[in-house]
This record gives C-alpha cells, sequence and structure tokens, in this order.
C-alpha cells in the first residue's frame, strides 16, 4: 500500500530526468529511480512523493520532548511521522522509521490532513510536529496538513536534520511556525563519515531561517563520546550560534545512548552534558538546556535571574506568560501562542 502525489520543490530536466529542489543532496533523478530519500521517484518524468499521508508514527507529546521550550511552553504537541530520511546517521535514535523503504510501505496508516488534524484538536493539541523521521521528506503531507492547521488556529513545527535547501525554508515559511534543528557537529569528518551528509548546508539552514524568516527556532545537538565533543568543537559550535544566529537562540545538549549502529558504543556521562552547557554559556549563550539526563532545565532571565519557567522533566509551571520578566522588564524569547 501507497499514497502518491506529484511532489512539490523539483524541475523537469534533459532525458525526462527529474531535479529535486527539496534538499541539498539535489538529486537529479532519472526515470523509475528514487532519490537518495527512499520517497521521492521518477515516474514516467513526473517527480512523486510515494510516502504521501502514510503515517508510520502518531501520538501526543509535551513540546518539550521535540525539544522546544521557548514555543508554547507546557502544551502538547501531535506529533506524527511519515517514513524516509535523506541521512545515514550510524547514531540514530529512530532508524526503526527514518530507514524503512517503500517496500515496507503497509505497515503505515492512510490519513488526510483534515483528519491529522482533528486528532490534533480532539487531543488538545496546540500544535502539530512533523517530527521522528525527516519531516522534510514528507513535506507533502507536511504543507497540506499544516495549510489546515492554520486555518484552525493550530501552530506547525518541524524537527529536522536542517538539510533542506533555501527554497524548502521559504516554500515553507508561511505555514512553518518553528523548528528545532539539529546541529549534529561542528566538523565536516563527522557528517560525512557518521550521517553521509555534508555540514556546511546544515549551517546556511541555520542562517536563512534566522536571516529571512519569522519561524522560531532552537538548536539541539546530541553529544557522542570521542566523536563530537571535543573542547575545541563544541566551543566552535557555541560561538557560531551566538554570532551567526543569536545569543537568544536556545542550545539543547543532549546525551547519547547505545543505538543503531552504535549499539556498542558508551553512553554520555551526565558530567560532559553540563560541560558542554558552560561552555556554550561562556561563548555568550544565554539559553542553554542540559537534556535528557535529568538536570534541572529551568528558564531564567538572563538580566536579573527571575524564574520564568520552572521544568521537572514534562512537567513544567510557568511564573511569567510574557514576553518581558515581570521583575527587570527585560525582553524575553518566548511564544505563549
Amino acid at each position: 500500500m501507497s499514497s502518491v502525489k506529484e511532489a512539490y520543490l523539483w524541475d523537469k530536466a534533459a532525458k525526462n530526468n527529474a531535479q529535486c529542489n527539496l534538499c541539498n543532496f539535489r538529486c537529479l533523478i532519472t526515470p523509475g529511480k528514487t532519490g537518495r530519500c527512499g520517497v521521492r521517484k521518477n515516474i514516467g518524468g513526473t517527480l512523486c512523493s510515494r510516502n504521501y499521508n502514510m503515517l508510520c508514527a502518531a501520538g501526543v507529546d509535551p513540546i518539550e520532548k521535540k525539544p522546544l521550550y521557548h514555543f508554547l511552553p507546557g502544551s502538547s504537541a501531535y506529533s506524527i511521522a511519515a517514513p524516509g530520511c535523506n541521512f545515514r546517521c550510524v547514531f540514530c535514535q529512530n532508524w526503526q522509521i527514518s530507514q524503512w523503504q517503500c517496500s515496507e510501505m503497509a505497515r503505515c496508516r492512510k490519513v488526510n490532513s483534515e483528519g491529522i488534524v482533528k486528532a490534533a484538536i480532539d487531543d488538545g493539541c496546540k500544535s502539530i510536529a512533523y517530527t521522528y523521521s525527516e519531516p522534510t521528506v514528507f513535506i507533502e503531507t507536511a504543507t497540506d496538513a499544516a495549510v489546515v492547521a492554520k486555518k484552525a488556529g493550530l501552530k506547525n513545527i518541524f524537527v529536522s536534520n536542517g538539510f533542506m535547501t533555501c527554497e524548502a525554508i521559504d516554500f515553507a515559511k508561511n505555514w512553518l511556525d518553528a523548528i528545532n534543528v539539529d546541529l549534529k557537529a561542528f566538523t565536516q569528518s563527522f557528517y560525512k563519515e557518521m550521517t553521509g551528509a555534508d555540514l556546511e548546508p546544515v549551517l546556511n539552514t541555520l542562517r536563512h531561517i534566522k536571516a529571512n524568516t519569522n519561524i522560531h527556532m532552537e538548536i539541539t545537538t546530541l553529544l557522542i563520546p570521542d566523536s563530537n565533543d571535543s573542547t575545541r568543537e563544541l566551543s566552535d559550535m557555541a560561538r557560531f550560534i551566538a554570532d551567526e544566529i543569536s545569543t537568544d537562540t536556545p542550545w539543547h545538549v543532549s546525551a547519547f545512548y547505545p543505538a543503531y549502529k552504535l549499539d556498542h558504543k558508551s553512553a554520555t556521562s551526565p558530567d560532559l552534558v553540563l560541560k558542554a552547557c558552560d561552555i556554550g554559556r561562556s561563548a555568550g549563550l544565554k539559553y542553554v538546556y542540559a537534556g535528557n539526563i535529568g538536570a534541572a532545565n529551568n528558564t531564567h532571565c538572563p538580566d536579573c535571574g527571575e524564574l520564568v519557567i520552572e521544568r521537572n522533566g514534562y512537567r513544567v509551571k510557568i511564573y511569567n506568560n510574557t514576553a518581558k520578566c515581570v521583575k527587570c522588564g527585560s525582553l524575553l524569547p518566548l511564544i505563549y501562542g
């Protein structure tokens, strides 16, 4: 079972080829073949999405699980995924769905945009998160659902590897409200060896979102021991975020746990995560959070230290639901609605 729809963001090319413009691999796809993602196929000279409205996962999550800490804090996000990914991360936490092939589409559930939005509303969610796999490669499902969601008053969120083209960002910017981008490392060698992709396009995505859209953005880095955790690399990464994106951008630093092709590797120590957080703060980042190690992840006003949001796991207590600190009046980069 599959659902085929003409893809968004592609051009016809010579010899009945299809030029995909969705992600920075920019696959030139010959008739009968798929792109790197495995779900966009050239069928008779037309590029088609083969995972349209085919969900391999759906459920309600705290928005903090995305993680998004400064966007609709304390709310729930209806979280969905279709199979496929343009990366080949050897440490993928969701490899069971991200690395599916279209031959496995029978394991999916067919839906439509209205059904997705209704489920989100029925479950009391304020947003729909396109997540778990790579949302870029199910852009057709996300776009059509997002347009309906916006009309219903819901927000739309991507949790992404950040490898989409600038054209894709511009295509989505009118309906995409927030994004968490995985900045997986800060060396080209890591990206090439561990993900099969490149670093610079991800940095360009971060720059483009910041400079050319109103999309709320947060960044996550998964620390893998002896792979992307050197003091120099973390310092370079933190300075990039501070200098080229914003010191207000939340940076989530998470611990790696053995998974997929790195199931033999040791988990990241909590001390290393906390060290990375200190490096981020030293670089000037105002909001650095230690993910998934049980550490305190409260949000304080960076100017006066006033507690704004208290988090205990996914339990959230909001002390100040405005964009200004109630104590000193400083502007806070928080979106409540």
